[in-house]
């Protein structure tokens, strides 16, 4: 999940746009389904779509997504968290009824969902002042945790050594393979945590793949509990976890995957180009520079590049006045300043020009799968810019409307996503 884009016509779902424009409740042109209005604020009504979509893996209700919808009333980001943290809560009781009870299967499915209810909430709420905010954090690891033993899953929590800390991580090993198997490194970008990648995981582990999904710096777990900043050299989160995949005995070190989404469509070829461990490459979707795709959206915004160019202090005055129209925008600026330990927005501008891979995309050796679609809002053009510039084995898929997933991240069409990228993996690792 990422950052989207700035007065956006089509927003994304599950990977929120940065910005938005006004709300806009007119029912979508025709074949458009992921315009539905079906709350004021589009950025919301695409993030509920994202969890929709994830009903096919049971980590949510249809039922239980709509009814939390019926609750926002408004455009505030405190009013997405309660209604998601209120759901979350309702269905973690009813687990762990079904837990006292000894209904292991019934437990373990609502507590999956529950734990995926309290992500929800997150993905909305950048206040770290607010103490709810690492309460739901911890509940979500907590359920999950339980559920994955109440289910059975081949899965279990790691702590992948990194600098003077550890980073989060859950390792599912594959039940089809009895020797050692290829492994998908996973990790996701700027909003999604790994564990409702689970067409990935699922899919994976269904195919003879092992998965490490992993929270880096910025991301889940290690940003609200550890309060660990994104960071541009990707690479040195990367390394340390293939270090650690190299060390697990059901690993193929001949056969490592590194899997980006969102905004890490841009962080994983940033880390393929310094790991030479690394087999493949996936960048769902693929981003070349991810800065320029930052300026590119902000230019949508009237006087926002020329303020940029005057000086800090004029930038993040017309940041303020373009708040003011904007509450995705008021959401993106303090999720994103936070998320990189910026003081403001104009700081956080001159860290995101470290977020380019023009200066190395070209040391990329392993094969890489560029990851796009055709309605792609935010990062348009990127990974094509991406693939073009490689000089490794490579391969551009492309979603279209046909397929439906020409969403960012492929959000609605997760099943879709999972066929073609395990079909090139199958034929290409």
């Amino acid at each position: 999940m990422a950052l989207g884009g700035l007065a956006l016509t089509k927003p994304l779902a599950g990977c929120a746009p940065m910005m938005a424009g006004p709300s806009n409740m007119t029912p979508p042109g025709p074949g458009r389904w992921w315009e539905l209005p079906i709350l004021e604020e589009p950025v919301m009504t695409n993030q509920l779509l994202w969890n929709l979509g994830l009903a096919q893996h049971r980590l949510t209700d249809i039922g239980e997504c709509l009814s939390t919808a019926s609750r926002i009333r408004g455009v505030e980001d405190v009013q997405w968290f309660e209604a998601w943290l209120a759901t979350a809560e309702r269905v973690r009781a009813v687990g762990e009824a079904s837990d006292r009870a000894g209904h292991a299967l019934s437990a373990g499915q609502t507590l999956l969902r529950a734990s995926q209810y309290y992500r929800a909430a997150l993905i909305r709420y950048p206040r770290p002042d607010d103490p709810r905010l690492r309460q739901a954090t911890e509940a979500s690891e907590r359920t999950y945790d339980r559920a994955i033993e109440l289910l059975r899953m081949p899965a279990r929590r790691v702590r992948i050594p990194y600098e003077s800390t550890f980073l989060h991580g859950y390792f599912y090993r594959t039940p089809n393979s009895t020797s050692r198997a290829p492994t998908i490194i996973l990790h996701q970008g700027f909003h999604a945590h790994p564990e409702e990648t689970m067409w990935a995981i699922d899919g994976g582990m269904r195919r003879g793949y092992n998965v490490l999904a992993f929270h880096g710096p910025g991301q889940g777990v290690q940003l609200r509990l550890y309060n660990m900043p994104f960071r541009h050299d990707w690479e040195r989160v990367v390394s340390p976890v293939v270090d650690f995949a190299l060390t697990l005995p059901e690993v193929d070190p001949n056969a490592l995957i590194l899997k980006g989404l969102s905004m890490g469509g841009a962080l994983a070829p940033r880390a393929a180009a310094f790991e030479p461990r690394l087999n493949v490459c996936v960048a769902n979707p693929g981003v070349l520079d991810w800065y320029g795709a930052m300026i590119a959206k902000l230019g949508e915004f009237p006087g926002l590049l020329e303020a940029l160019r005057t000086s800090p202090e004029a930038f993040n005055a017309a940041v303020g006045v373009s708040l003011e129209s904007s509450p995705a925008a008021k959401w993106w600026f303090r999720d994103a300043t936070w998320k990189h330990g910026a003081a403001s927005p104009a700081d956080l501008l001159h860290k995101l020009r470290e977020y380019t891979n023009v200066p190395i995309v070209e040391r990329i050796r392993c094969k890489t799968l560029v990851m796009d679609g055709v309605d792609e809002e935010f990062s348009v053009g990127q990974a094509q810019r991406l693939y073009d510039a490689l000089r490794c084995p490579k391969h551009y898929m492309l979603f279209d409307a046909q397929d439906t997933g020409q969403l960012h991240c492929q959000t609605g069409a997760l099943a879709v996503a999972e066929q073609r990228m395990f079909d090139w993996l199958d034929d290409n690792l």
